[in-house]
Parts: structure tokens; C-alpha cells; sequence
């Protein structure tokens, strides 16, 4: 493993370089055409991942895991349209900002550079395939995509088309590699190869995050978990809370940005819990509550436990809290600082609760669910991340790149 993963950081490496000086045009030639060549392959998409999703059966997934590992129709159209999206975003590479002169007449700017090689670790979505790669190759980065094991026909399948559109303008295959084993022991290398990875981004469960977060010695992009919340106001439209929080809650169970609890303000819960509960019972979600929400509704006694879970499921747990500081502090002790909002009328508040929840996305009177690079108008995302350094929340194009300094002279020497 050891020899395989440096070859494949090799190549990565020597990849990085030339996309670092691809022409925008050709980069966004090679989406396109890598667009194209899945749109042309869906069949085969589908029929490869049959195989994973009949596997992922026979071992017993979860529904909200095989949910995630299924590519159907939809799906593959929004790989391609994604790709399309990432194509007509502007490139960021060589954008020159903040330029000033300094009293001895040198010009001094930033210049946006890629990172280089990025290494990404992810579970289930094969359509983070497409998605990583779209935008690793927009902003000028190599990457090594390490996909897992309950994916891997869909994963190999999408990696021949886009280097089958790499291929077609010219730029180099290598520049998107596929690990193509399953071993997990790659892990552990692709985490360790700071001569040839610059950066690790991980999306899967949070054991797999953790122990990467522990282990790596490059640096990583991460979020943990996805303990989103919304707030109900006193002040609130009933009729708008009740859309989005069914909405935050049961769009999709297992993904990141799904809310997982429920806060109500306590002078409404009588009001707005019984047709709020309805619905989600006959959407099939189980509710745990606490105390004072068992009184208004029938549901399970939540245990201090589902506060801090994140369920990927169909589960919601209801707080019922006095006031609009409680629910903050609530979601700031107990979320993961991913995607918390609130619903109010109230312009004073919303204020308060945009400065004062400390999270990557911060919203009034929307879905926890917009939280997501396509909605946000980035392309497809890579990932959200939850860290304050060196991206938060979606991470586009932008986030996948740096900045160094560039200095313009005239035969200025320092006295």
C-alpha cells in the first residue's frame, strides 16, 4: 500500500503542476466534456452501481446509507449539471487583489494560487466523484479521491469519465485518480503523504472524520457532524415554521444539513406542536421530546444523549425553551456548528441570532436544507466545512485555493 499510494502522489504531484498553468478555458473544455461523457454513460452508471447498492443490501446498510449510495436518473443529471454549473463559474486562479504602493514604490498584492494536491476521503455518495473532481479541477488542484469500499463499481465508473474528458483536451489523467482498492490501510498512507498531499478533506461518518483528524500529519478541511437546528419564535408565522421545519427535516433524512432538533419558543408550542407533529407522524418520523413537549404531544421522553446525535434519520427531537436566549444557548452547546436557523418576524432578534449562534451557516425563515454549495450559487461543494480555518461552511472554488503575496518593483533595493 505503502508503494502504491506514493506512485499515485507522484503522479498527483507532477498533475498539479500542469493544472496550476491550465488555461481557463481548457479547464472548463475538460468539465464539459466530462459532463457530457456521463450523461452519455448513465446506463452504465446505473448498472455499476447495482452492484454496489446489491452488495450494500447484502450486508446490511442502513436505508439513509443505501440512500446516499444510490445513483439514479436524477442524480446522474445533477452530476452533469453540476460539472456545467462549476464550468461557468469564474476561475479564481490568478485573480490579483488588494494591490497598493508602499512608500518605497513597490506594489505589493495577493494572487489566488491553488493549494496543489488534495486527497479527499469520503463514504457512500458516488457523486462526490464528479462533484471533487469538477471542482479540484477548476481551481487548478490534482486529487486523489479515496471513495469507500461500499462504492467502489459506481466510483470507478464515474472516474472513466472524467478522465476520459481530461484526456480529450489534453490535460493529464492523473490529474483525478480513483484509488482503486479497497484496503483501508490506504488511509492511513493517503493521511501521512505530506511530501505529496497538501491538504486531506474527509465526508463520512464521524469515526471515519475523527480518526483522521487524530492520525493525519496534513493538514485537513472537516466537519464532524451535522446537528442542525431550527428555532421557532414567539413572533413567528406559524404557517412559514411549519414548512420549514417539515421541510429542514424530512427533504432528506441522511445528509449533513438535515435539521435534527427542533427548539419552540414556549408561549407558542401549544399552538403550533400538535399540526407540526401531525405531519411529521404521518411522514413517519419518530419523535422524542422533552417534559413539557410530552405534555402537548404524544411522543418518546428525549434523553439528554439525542441532544448530542445526529440521527442521519427518521427522528426529531422537540425542546421547548423559554426564550430566544435559551435557544441559543441550547444550539451553541449542543450543535455541531454546521447550519442552525431561526424563524421570527421579529427583525431585532433574527439580528441577534445571525451575530450570536456561532455556526458556518446562520439563517431567518429558511431551510436548514439550503445549506449546500449548489444552493449557495458555488457549484457543486466538496464539502461543509465546520472548521474556522481555512474554509468554513460550503467549500466551492475559493475554498479549495490560497493566496501568496506578489510584490512589483521598478529597481527599488531597501535602504
Amino acid at each position: 500500500m505503502k508503494e502504491y499510494m506514493l506512485q499515485l502522489g507522484q503522479k498527483a504531484r507532477a498533475a498539479s503542476i500542469e493544472m496550476s498553468r491550465a488555461e481557463s478555458s481548457v479547464k472548463n473544455q475538460a468539465l464539459l466534456a466530462i459532463a457530457h461523457a456521463i450523461d452519455c454513460a448513465s446506463d452504465t452508471l446505473k448498472l455499476e452501481n447495482q452492484k454496489d447498492l446489491q452488495a450494500g443490501r447484502t450486508k446490511g446498510l442502513d436505508g439513509a446509507m443505501l440512500d446516499r449510495l444510490e445513483l439514479n436518473d436524477q442524480r446522474i443529471s445533477g452530476m452533469s449539471e453540476g460539472l456545467r454549473q462549476i464550468a461557468a463559474l469564474q476561475d479564481p486562479i490568478g485573480e490579483i487583489t488588494d494591490m497598493g504602493y508602499r512608500p518605497s514604490g513597490i506594489q505589493i498584492g495577493k494572487m489566488r494560487v491553488p493549494l496543489g494536491v488534495i486527497g479527499i476521503i469520503y463514504e457512500s455518495r458516488p457523486n462526490v466523484t464528479a462533484d471533487a473532481a469538477g471542482l479540484c479541477l477548476k481551481s487548478g488542484n490534482a486529487t486523489i479521491l479515496r471513495g469507500g469500499s461500499e462504492a467502489i463499481h459506481s466510483n470507478k465508473a464515474v472516474a472513466k469519465c472524467i478522465q476520459q474528458g481530461l484526456v480529450e483536451v489534453g490535460l493529464p489523467a492523473d490529474a483525478v485518480q480513483v484509488v482503486e482498492t479497497t484496503d483501508r490501510a490506504v488511509v492511513g498512507e493517503l493521511i501521512t503523504s505530506a511530501e505529496t498531499v497538501d491538504v486531506i478533506i474527509p465526508r463520512g461518518g464521524k469515526s471515519l472524520i475523527e480518526r483522521i483528524s487524530k492520525e493525519a500529519t496534513v493538514p485537513v478541511i472537516k466537519h464532524l457532524d451535522g446537528i442542525c437546528h431550527v428555532y421557532i419564535d414567539d413572533t413567528a408565522d406559524l404557517d412559514k415554521a411549519s414548512d420549514i421545519a417539515f421541510n429542514s427535516k424530512t427533504h432528506r433524512y441522511g445528509v449533513c444539513n438535515a435539521m435534527e432538533t427542533l427548539l419552540v419558543h414556549a408561549s407558542i408550542a401549544s399552538q403550533c406542536l400538535p399540526e407540526l407533529a401531525m405531519r411529521f407522524v404521518e411522514k413517519g418520523v419518530e419523535l422524542r421530546g422533552c417534559d413539557l413537549t410530552s405534555k402537548i404531544i404524544d411522543c418518546k421522553i428525549a434523553s439528554d444523549e439525542d441532544w448530542d446525535t445526529e440521527y442521519l434519520a427518521a427522528i426529531l427531537s422537540i425542546k421547548i425553551v423559554k426564550n430566544l436566549d435559551q435557544a441559543i444557548e441550547h444550539i451553541n452547546k449542543h450543535g455541531s456548528h454546521h447550519t442552525d436557523t431561526i424563524v421570527t418576524e421579529n427583525y431585532t432578534l433574527s439580528r441577534r441570532f445571525l451575530r450570536e449562534v456561532d455556526s458556518s451557516s446562520v439563517m431567518v425563515n429558511a431551510s436548514t436544507r439550503f445549506a449546500d454549495g449548489f444552493e449557495y450559487g458555488l457549484g457543486a461543494e466538496i464539502g461543509i466545512s465546520t472548521d474556522k480555518l481555512h474554509a468554513r461552511g460550503p467549500v466551492g472554488l475559493e475554498g479549495l485555493t490560497s493566496l501568496k503575496y506578489i510584490v512589483l518593483g521598478d529597481g527599488q533595493i531597501r535602504e
